[in-house]
């Protein structure tokens, strides 16, 4: 049986080797004292951090910051979310090897900083604020270049690397654990209503502009390769290429998203 997770222990670890990043780079380059100081080190904790960076990414004229800083703080105050943006920065530091440090995603990830902002916008849509969390969409759009419906459903322990172009539709689900990179769509086929966009179960690595369309399953563990279309269920610890795609081997690798290993040799 698995070991219970503290919640609130894994959260105040992260938050803690922030702080500890930003007094470091504090001294390192003091031209970014107030940016760093502001951002990060007059925070006490990382849900209160979080809501400033990202609102004062976002705000405008029709969110302006004294009414977006409150909903951010609103949002982070849940436990299960802060948890979730927990998982994402290790995944970030794990998995992206452009990544080293926790401090690194937090401040200037746009991958990261646009899932956190999605959650923002999902707890919004949950609890019935449907135009607030299409407005907050559109400004994250805007802003990051990705664009993720706030009814989708997305895990945690999730890493978005590059991001640019990432489009994930409103009856998406992702679950724990996969790896996205740029220029990825999971999108419908046309304008069919309902539930009409793909499934992408745990441990899943999608590659650099894979398009995956409609109502499917991409199975746990699979990986799909760059610039693939994928139009019909994967089988699980599959790999799939081409367009439109057919499965070609098998991961080698449980979880491939942990791997970030894109080469595949055919079968």
């Amino acid at each position: 049986m698995d070991k219970p997770v503290n919640r609130q222990q894994s959260i105040d670890t992260i938050w803690q080797k922030i702080i500890d990043e930003t007094t470091i780079a504090l001294k390192q380059e003091p031209m970014l004292q107030q940016f760093l100081q502001s951002t990060i080190l007059d925070h006490s904790s990382m849900g209160d951090s979080l809501s400033f960076h990202l609102a004062n990414k976002l705000s405008n004229h029709a969110l302006p910051l004294a009414l977006l800083t409150p909903l951010m703080r609103e949002a982070f105050a849940s436990e299960h979310i802060l948890y979730a943006t927990a998982r994402d920065i290790q995944a970030t530091v794990d998995r992206d090897s452009a990544c080293s440090v926790y401090s690194t995603p937090f401040l200037y990830f746009k991958g990261f900083l646009a899932l956190q902002a999605y959650r923002v916008t999902h707890s919004l849509w949950l609890k019935g604020n449907q135009s607030l969390a299409l407005m907050l969409q559109y400004s994250i759009s805007t802003h990051f270049a990705v664009d993720i419906h706030p009814a989708a459903t997305i895990g945690s322990g999730i890493l978005i690397d590059h991001a640019t172009g990432l489009v994930i539709g409103e009856t998406a689900v992702v679950e724990d654990s996969v790896s996205i990179m740029q220029s990825v769509t999971l999108g419908g086929t046309g304008k069919e209503s309902g539930d009409r966009h793909p499934k992408i179960r745990k441990g899943v690595l999608l590659g650099p502009g894979a398009k995956i369309l409609g109502n499917i399953e991409i199975g746990e563990g699979a990986m799909v390769a760059a610039s693939s279309v994928v139009l019909k269920s994967v089988p699980a610890h599959s790999i799939i290429a081409g367009v439109p795609a057919e499965v070609v081997g098998k991961a080698n690798d449980n979880e491939p998203s942990k791997a970030m290993n894109h080469y595949f040799k055919p079968c």
